[in-house]
């Protein structure tokens, strides 16, 4: 796609998303903060939507994987021992000219294209924000907000194990929030500095690792698959050797092919002992694993899947914008799946008349229980149908003057626009078989 395209489709997506209350710019009104988005009444189901099925697909359906949720802020030695104080950086050249801040690998040149301005050497920026404990703001009280949360599951280790008595195989699994400073955050909430992480660490016998990795790269890309994401957009691509942390013994990403082209969404990746081991030598905490049954202590290697819940809302917004002409009128639908739409189905009674609204109200709440639904009476009922593909509903019901006396309503399919006349008494099951 040219860049003028991909442009123009960021630019709508971001147009929808302000004006259907998906995301916008925090503190909008005071100019912004790049790198830091709210998520408004649409956005928030639809990363719930993102964060449910995860967590029901990574925890709760496995007998091998429990869940946790630890601190944002953590003593500022689990990051020294992790290596996050030392390396955890990105390199930053400034142009000359206009002092603008650049990744040096986000360049190209010497010279900044919009002034011309000479960029400096680069230099190392580490990327974990600062901020401190206490009353004191000196060095003693300095602390971190943590920009993954992968420290705070292998810095609990052993109390998991202790606590669940589960054996290796087997994996801790954590939604939260972290924060990188990044130096050049863009493309609306692909790259931001505060963003939230669902990530599992998955403790083998250090002979299964690689075994294990494979595993994990083809169960992480089904379940991109049944996000609705088309398969012709999605692909795994294997890290290169040069690419690969020092510890790492093998990575795989979960690629989409963004209008800005091919980029990560998921990183799954073999990290062997080193996370363990660094901290149990930092803290003098026996974090080795002692298998009864061979009679062997270890230390548990790790394969770790990660992966953002901006990202991924991002990602699915795009994947399901189409435009289309409809009658000689220009459509805009996302074909969100079922399971992600934030509403499944709207109820839109014809008029704002009695009995309808009343009739509207009362089917809205009886199926409010067991779908998530929306009622709506404003402007006209072409334009409601309008901004219900906007947001991405599957399904709208409205109820007119025939309801009434027959009992029925029309059942209208986002996708295909057809309507179809259903019964009240059916119209649960009917949404059910649909929305599967």
């Amino acid at each position: 796609m040219a860049i003028a395209e991909h442009q123009a489709l960021m630019e709508k997506l971001v147009s929808l998303a302000k004006r259907r209350g998906f995301f916008f710019q925090s503190s909008e009104i005071y100019g912004g903060l790049q790198g830091f988005w709210d998520f408004g009444p649409l956005g928030v189901t639809l990363r719930n939507n993102i964060k449910r099925t995860w967590w029901r697909t990574m925890v709760e359906l496995r007998d091998d994987v429990v869940g946790i949720d630890t601190a944002i802020i953590m003593n500022p030695k689990a990051w020294v021992a992790s290596g996050h104080v030392q390396n955890f950086t990105d390199p930053l050249v400034e142009c000359k000219k206009c002092h603008q801040r650049f990744r040096a690998d986000h360049v190209k040149g010497t010279h900044h294209a919009d002034d011309g301005g000479e960029f400096t050497e680069p230099r190392q920026f580490n990327l974990m924000f600062k901020t401190f404990v206490g009353p004191a703001e000196d060095t003693s009280a300095q602390v971190y907000l943590r920009p993954e949360t992968a420290q705070g599951m292998f810095v609990d280790f052993a109390n998991v194990l202790n606590s669940t008595r589960l054996r290796p195989p087997f994996g801790i699994g954590q939604i939260g929030k972290a924060f990188r400073n990044e130096i050049t955050p863009g493309n609306s909430i692909f790259r931001l500095r505060e963003f939230e992480l669902m990530e599992l660490e998955y403790f083998v016998p250090p002979k299964e690792e690689m075994k294990w990795l494979d595993y994990w790269k083809e169960e992480r890309l089904k379940w991109h698959l049944g996000l609705g994401i088309r398969p012709e957009k999605l692909r795994l691509r294997p890290h290169g050797k040069e690419e690969l942390a020092h510890y790492a013994s093998g990575a795989f990403d979960v690629e989409y092919e963004f209008p800005f082209g091919w980029s990560e969404l998921e990183g799954i990746a073999a990290r062997g002992e080193y996370d363990l081991a660094a901290h149990q030598q930092a803290s003098g905490r026996d974090l080795t694993f002692f298998d009864d049954l061979k009679r062997e202590r270890y230390i548990p290697h790790v394969v770790e899947p990660a992966v953002g819940v901006d990202r991924i809302l991002l990602t699915v917004l795009i994947d399901a914008y189409h435009e289309e002409e409809v009658r000689g009128e220009q459509r805009v639908v996302l074909r969100l799946h079922p399971s992600m739409a934030p509403v499944q189905v709207a109820v839109l009674p014809l008029s704002r008349k009695e009995p309808l609204m009343t009739a509207a109200r009362k089917i809205e709440h009886e199926l409010r229980p067991f779908f998530r639904t929306e009622y709506d009476d404003t402007q006209s009922i072409g334009k409601r149908y309008r901004r219900q593909d906007e947001i991405g509903t599957p399904y709208g019901i409205t109820v007119d003057f025939e309801t009434e006396a027959e009992q029925s309503v029309t059942l209208r399919s986002r996708d295909d626009m057809t309507q179809v006349r259903v019964p009240i008494a059916g119209l649960r099951q009917a949404l059910q078989e649909r929305l599967g």
